[in-house]
């Protein structure tokens, strides 16, 4: 009967396998969801299910039915999936190895989400502590109202669940109030820095706790626990391994070889059954030896992550990522010019690609692009009412400068040099997007178009004009005393209409937020940001059609 036990039901559900529903996640029960206490589990027959054979269980289900579990991880299908679930399927604890910005900590979050199984946890647990991590002797004389302690055998205590569920345990029995915790819930991350202690890790004895109860600090009542206990049944992450210093990394070698550790001055072990992540830099963990080599060793899987391998991969990163204002949209063309931009500085010898040119700066970049758009555009962004979507184009591109953030190699590594060099990959980017979006018009069509110019002057381009809206300073008013460059533009706004469709659908497909903010074909920000690119184009033909001036552009 739910919400009551007897010796038989506890029996019977320590002797019982983990549960094996088609459909639900590894080791969770059908109607799992009506078991809010500790009797309806024991009457259930609950076994729980270790973190890591959930994450086997789970991947192997995900496998059988085409399932893709890394959501949001682009471009890593090929090569760092495969050896990722390798590690998972083996039991292993994983080191991620990666240059900056290359989703190492994303990955270890996304195990976490989705690879753990629901669990049930005393409610309040600050250690997911699960009733059957006990012993059924301990489980059974803490629903009488005992404790556990007396008459237990000679030997070192082992910690199977914190004092206070143990207390909640012994008042309330098998009224005990659980909750299920998701895989999400049961992730811990430290990001490893010179302050971080070893207290952190594994826990410490807590002076407020032995102030204010009055108990000794050997007493496991003052123990207050550090992450591995926090990430218990889960993941832990422990980003930028290598920054550790050796006496800390030590403290992690029980627990990676035996599953247990101990710490300060209690006679006790504790398991945090959790699955361990570490991320470590390819200079740091290959050449600077500041991982030590037990560690290294018992790190049983190193896993090699990298950049993307194609700009597609890039631009998809990039509008999954960033962190886009109301108000604005994305011009596939600019946001392929920006991930040419990392393509490039990536292939550079003058750029230190030991340390690497991070994702994120593609990702900032977008956004800050998005916010000049805004600053330079308010009068017409914002959207409904207020006006069309802003959109980022070329004459935006110089505000790139504040996100880029790398190391010189042959250069002095000067702001100066790093400046020259951005500048340098934007405008070789800005060079391929263009001719790339004018294709090949023909030498008649260019040659109408030079002479177009040196019979009606000057195009102007500023960062304030619009296509439409009407003044003869904007763009569309502009184009019409040019109809062969008219007729380019409207030519390169219908593949970039297709091109932006295709885009929308694709960020679609993966769940992407940002898939709405992709500006529509035909839209007033897309004219404008094609009209820049084709002038930018023309620059670049051969015979060159037009010269780039302070004011605009105008007949070569």
């Amino acid at each position: 009967m739910p919400g009551q036990c007897g010796a038989e039901d506890l029996r019977r559900c320590y002797e019982s396998e983990p549960a094996d529903v088609e459909g639900l996640p590894a080791g969770v029960p059908e109607g799992h969801g009506r078991m809010g206490t500790l009797g309806d589990l024991v009457g259930a027959g609950y076994a729980p299910l270790p973190a890591r054979e959930q994450v086997r269980r789970n991947l192997l289900s995900a496998r059988r039915r085409g399932l893709d579990v890394y959501r949001g991880i682009i471009g890593f299908g090929g090569d760092v999936v495969p050896a990722l679930d390798r590690a998972l399927l083996a039991g292993h604890d994983v080191l991620l190895v990666g240059q900056v910005g290359q989703a190492k900590t994303r990955l270890a979050m996304t195990v976490a989400r989705e690879l753990l199984s629901p669990m049930p946890v005393v409610r309040g647990s600050v250690t997911n502590d699960c009733p059957m991590d006990l012993p059924m002797e301990d489980l059974a004389a803490l629903m009488r109202g005992d404790d556990p302690r007396e008459g237990a055998p000679a030997g070192p205590p082992a910690f199977h669940i914190s004092p206070e569920s143990a207390g909640t345990i012994r008042e309330m029995g098998p009224g005990t109030p659980v909750e299920w915790r998701d895989g999400l819930s049961r992730y811990r991350y430290v990001l490893a820095t010179p302050d971080t202690s070893v207290k952190d890790l594994v826990g410490y004895v807590d002076a407020i706790r032995v102030a204010r109860r009055g108990i000794e600090a050997h007493r496991i009542d003052s123990y207050s626990p550090g992450k591995l206990m926090q990430a218990k049944h889960g993941v832990l992450c422990i980003d930028e391994l290598p920054v550790l210093d050796p006496r800390k990394q030590v403290s992690l070698l029980s627990v990676l070889q035996e599953g247990t550790f101990t710490t300060g001055p209690y006679p006790v072990a504790f398991e945090p059954r959790a699955l361990i992540f570490a991320t470590a830099n390819p200079v740091d963990y290959t050449h600077s030896g500041r991982v030590i080599e037990p560690l290294l060793d018992r790190l049983r899987s190193h896993v090699r992550t990298r950049y993307p391998r194609s700009v597609r991969d890039e631009m998809m990163i990039m509008l999954q990522e960033a962190r886009l204002p109301a108000g604005t949209a994305v011009a596939e063309p600019v946001l392929r010019l920006l991930a040419s931009v990392l393509a490039s500085m990536r292939a550079s010898a003058q750029v230190d690609q030991q340390r690497g040119v991070s994702t994120r700066l593609g990702i900032h970049g977008l956004e800050v692009l998005a916010g000049e758009a805004l600053r330079t555009r308010p009068a017409r962004a914002g959207g409904p009412p207020h006006g069309p979507p802003a959109v980022p184009r070329p004459s935006d591109l110089r505000a790139l400068g504040q996100v880029a953030k790398f190391e010189l190699s042959e250069l002095d590594d000067t702001p100066k040099n790093r400046d020259a060099v951005f500048c340098g990959a934007v405008d070789e980017a800005l060079k391929g997007a263009a001719l790339d979006l004018l294709g090949d018009p023909g030498s008649g069509v260019l040659a109408s178009v030079r002479a177009e110019f040196s019979g009606a002057g000057p195009f102007t381009v500023s960062q304030e004009a619009a296509w439409g809206g009407g003044g003869e300073g904007s763009y569309g008013a502009q184009a019409e005393r040019y109809p062969s460059l008219l007729g380019l533009i409207e030519e390169g706004a219908r593949a970039a209409g297709a091109l932006q469709k295709e885009l929308r659908g694709a960020a679609a497909s993966l769940g992407m937020a940002n898939a709405s903010m992709v500006a529509a074909p035909g839209s007033d920000g897309l004219l404008s940001a094609v009209a820049e690119m084709l002038l930018e184009a023309l620059r670049w033909t051969r015979p060159r059609t037009l010269d780039r001036r302070d004011a605009g552009y105008a007949a070569a």
